[in-house]
């Protein structure tokens, strides 16, 4: 698929629906059935030309079996008379998908007058796309990988290399003077304490879409400007945010703002004064998103028509 679409191609494919005037406050919420393997996620949506939707598996035992975590498909159809158009697979749309939300967060929310030192929590199949989405977005300075698995961080970290960016294997100390830190894991705890994220740092989180999962701590998000891909849907499944809701640390009224408005709105970082406080964008993964890029990958295939 990355090669019909590169990451920052498909970062503007979203900026455009978002241009476009799409209100992904209006989109369908995802629906989760358990299912003895894990977890089955359905994620419908229409829009314009196409409609769609996904299918996706989460199978939590599958990695030890030497099996992908993320399963499922992406059947696009027609939006005038819902006719099948494509079969994508469904974890190779999310691969691409999730990391170009990312990116375009990153594109707003932190500065593009220097390198950026990025602090990237994860070593499986999203944390190599962010780092390449977020390459797409800015230069970086170093990159830290930080993973549970230690062989898998150095295995990334080398990769990096290859990119020509400065990279090692780290701990989650290491976000101490970080300038960008993204988390893309299956934690369903913090991964790092938040008081030690710095004025004006950046942190995405894309790991968790249930509401008692997360990866940033009460901490961070307290202190933080807080942006969300719309806000009905980080207040269903955010646990980053509606654990700190569901403890009094903060309300409704905490979110600074969504994707929407970042792509739409006046640059919040470039150009200002800084605020003093970190931010954090944190997304769950909306099935909008998935249409625009399955939409978007059926035209390069077709050669653009």
């Amino acid at each position: 698929m990355t090669r019909l679409l590169t990451p920052a191609a498909t970062a503007d494919v979203l900026a455009e629906v978002l241009r476009a005037g799409f209100d992904p406050e209006t989109a369908p919420p995802r629906t989760a059935v358990p299912v003895p393997a894990g977890e089955l996620l359905l994620m419908p949506a229409a829009s314009g030309a196409y409609a769609g939707v996904k299918i996706a598996g989460v199978a939590p035992g599958n990695p030890a079996l030497g099996l992908p975590r993320i399963t499922g498909s992406y059947l696009l159809l027609d939006g005038a008379d819902l006719r099948p158009l494509a079969l994508l697979d469904g974890a190779a749309l999310t691969e691409l998908r999730t990391p170009a939300v990312s990116a375009l967060a990153v594109r707003r929310l932190t500065p593009d007058d220097r390198p950026l030192r990025l602090v990237l929590f994860g070593a499986g199949p999203q944390a190599y796309g962010h780092l390449e989405a977020v390459l797409a977005a800015r230069e970086l300075a170093e990159v830290v990988v930080v993973g549970r698995d230690p062989i898998g961080a150095r295995a990334l970290a080398g990769y990096a290399r290859t990119l020509d960016v400065p990279a090692r294997a780290g701990t989650p100390d290491d976000v101490d003077g970080a300038d960008l830190v993204v988390c893309c894991t299956t934690a369903r705890e913090p991964l790092f304490d938040g008081a030690r994220v710095a004025a004006g740092a950046t942190v995405v989180a894309v790991g968790s879409h249930e509401p008692t999962a997360r990866e940033a701590d009460t901490a961070l998000v307290t202190r933080a400007e807080v942006y969300v891909e719309a806000r009905s849907a980080a207040l269903r499944e955010a646990g980053d945010l509606l654990v700190p809701m569901a403890r009094g640390a903060i309300g409704e009224d905490h979110i600074a703002g969504t994707l929407a408005d970042l792509v739409n709105g006046g640059d919040p970082v470039n150009g200002r004064v800084p605020s003093g406080r970190p931010r954090l964008f944190k997304s769950v993964g909306m099935a909008w998103e998935d249409l625009a890029v399955a939409g978007a990958l059926y035209r390069a295939a077709r050669g653009g028509s």
